[in-house]
């Protein structure tokens, strides 16, 4: 089976650069996958996408070199199975509040003895390889959302799921939940000792911890604090940056042209 090197790069101690896509093109999809990310998720909770168009984003990005990750819209074994069958590498799925619902989750990601997953693997033969079946369970990474004070009510129990990699912080519906406005990057005193806290307990059990960022920049700090897997912003805001960006120099260079020759 075609091995997962973000999963192994994550168990050896490394870090993650995750690229994150929610307009639905295949184009856009492969673009990303282009950029030098390690990781792609394809996000069918807050992206504009179903599986239709989630089908062949996941085949562009089996064209580059990064990992296929995918969002799903919610804790679903049979959703999660079907976009396992897909030929997703991985599952980032929200609202993981307790540790019966991470055990469901990881569950659907593994085929029996070790979960439920149904077998039929369409486009993983293609992607993964013949043997996909044999190292399956163990390349397919698993990573709960975070986002609720229930979530850190049950954290270590949480984190003590067995299969369970690690966890995603979604800051904005942690903020909202804690009382506080979304913010990608809180500031609010609650959200940010949650966040610490979120970070410390994940370490201390040996597992993956990843967060959802505003931009390169904040992601980059996220490193430094300790941070494995981090995503500097969805593609739509990427672009939007960008663009808003080029305009900004455009006239800045337009006034600076009129200044110059006002006399000619």
């Amino acid at each position: 089976m075609r091995k997962n090197t973000v999963k192994a790069t994550l168990q050896a101690g490394g870090t993650v650069a995750n690229g994150w896509v929610g307009i639905p093109s295949s184009y856009s999809a492969e673009l990303i996958g282009h950029a030098g990310f390690d990781s792609v998720t394809v996000d069918l909770q807050h992206g504009l996408i179903g599986f239709d168009q989630a089908l062949p984003m996941l085949q562009a990005l089996s064209s580059t070199p990064a990992i296929p990750l995918v969002r799903v819209p919610g804790n679903d074994g049979p959703e999660i199975m079907h976009l396992l069958d897909a030929g997703a590498y991985g599952v980032i799925c929200p609202m993981i509040s307790t540790p019966e619902q991470a055990a469901s989750f990881v569950s659907a990601c593994r085929y029996p003895p070790e979960g439920d997953r149904s077998f039929g693997p369409a486009r993983g033969f293609l992607y993964g390889g013949k043997d996909y079946y044999t190292h399956a369970n163990e390349e397919i990474l698993t990573i709960g959302m975070i986002e609720t004070q229930e979530a850190l009510d049950n954290l270590d129990a949480i984190l003590a799921v067995d299969g369970l990699d690690g966890v995603y912080i979604g800051p904005n519906d942690l903020s909202l939940n804690l009382g506080h406005a979304p913010s990608s990057e809180p500031t609010a005193e609650p959200v940010v000792k949650a966040i610490a806290h979120i970070l410390a307990r994940t370490l201390a059990h040996g597992k993956i911890p990843g967060i959802f960022c505003s931009n390169g920049v904040a992601a980059r700090a996220r490193l430094e604090q300790g941070f494995r897997m981090v995503t500097p912003g969805n593609e739509a805001g990427i672009l939007s940056a960008a663009a808003a960006q080029a305009v900004a120099q455009i006239r800045s260079e337009s006034t600076e042209s009129s200044t110059q020759t006002s006399g000619y």
